[in-house]
């Protein structure tokens, strides 16, 4: 007998952040449950490690397209102006981003300059793209969602929907914003996991965690789901930049562990990527 399995695509977030970051992201692949990353162009260590990716032919790949954080953009402050403050610096995180997009003061044309440039860069690596996201999850806001929807329908990829199961005032906006993403998408043809988790816990999945998330999202309805994460070795020096209190070789030994992969068969989940969504 045939058993119908969902599809249950684990991506991990930051690859190109650090060395660390991107053998950990690798090591839950090959030792783990982790089937797809998305990677971010402007790290520090995304020169250094992108040619690994070579290597995992099962790995999915997709853009992490960053308009925040603590590390620059590809383009110079001349032809992003309206991204970077006087030294050239994007907004540190979504804080500070998302009162300028309300405002008025992002112009949609320097984020699809900056995005394009990125995802660019990393085709131009000879890696094949699956799907795009963004960095802190600007994507789910007007300006950056008109610009990430047109990118994914022109290259033919997939697009990640962050959800969320919270109660605060956050996961109330996100839900909302959540659902108007998912009828863009299927309004343009573009596809995305009908559930999603791993906003909630970011930088906390633990053991335990991880095993109730997968739950969670078996019980949901829908045909495919997404768990985000974000792995890292133990040890790392260059994680200082990233004062995120991320606890990525927690995740890392969650996502390898034997209590993970039973989760996936208990939960009726066939593991894969976002490059299968469409069939």
């Amino acid at each position: 007998m045939t058993v119908d399995r969902r599809l249950l695509i684990v991506n991990a977030d930051d690859y190109g952040l650090t060395r660390g970051v991107s053998q950990g992201i690798l090591r839950a692949h090959r030792e783990g449950i982790v089937t797809s990353t998305s990677v971010l162009a402007v790290a520090p260590a995304f020169a250094a490690s992108v040619a690994w990716l070579a290597d995992e032919p099962g790995l999915g790949v997709g853009a992490h397209l960053a308009a925040v954080g603590e590390d620059p953009p590809l383009l110079s402050a001349s032809e992003i102006p309206t991204l970077v403050d006087r030294r050239g610096r994007l907004a540190a995180s979504w804080r500070q981003f998302l009162p300028r997009a309300a405002a008025g003061r992002i112009d949609p044309s320097d984020l699809a300059v900056e995005f394009s440039a990125q995802a660019e860069a990393i085709v131009d690596a000879g890696v094949s793209l699956t799907h795009l996201d963004t960095h802190q999850h600007l994507h789910l806001w007007p300006v950056v969602r008109s610009v990430v929807l047109e990118m994914a329908e022109a290259l033919g990829v997939a697009l990640r929907v962050t959800r969320s199961a919270a109660r605060s005032p956050v996961g109330v906006v996100v839900r909302r914003l959540s659902r108007t993403l998912e009828a863009e998408c299927g309004r343009r043809g573009i596809p995305f996991p009908a559930a999603a988790a791993g906003l909630d816990e970011a930088g906390a999945l633990d053991r335990s965690t991880l095993v109730r998330t997968i739950r969670r999202l078996a019980a949901a309805p829908g045909r495919s789901a997404e768990v985000g994460s974000h792995p890292g070795e133990a040890g790392d020096p260059d994680r200082h930049r990233y004062r995120w209190d991320y606890r990525w070789e927690e995740e890392l030994a969650a996502l390898t562990s034997p209590l993970a992969r039973q989760a996936v068969d208990d939960g009726g989940f066939m593991l894969g990527t976002y490059a299968e969504l469409a069939s």
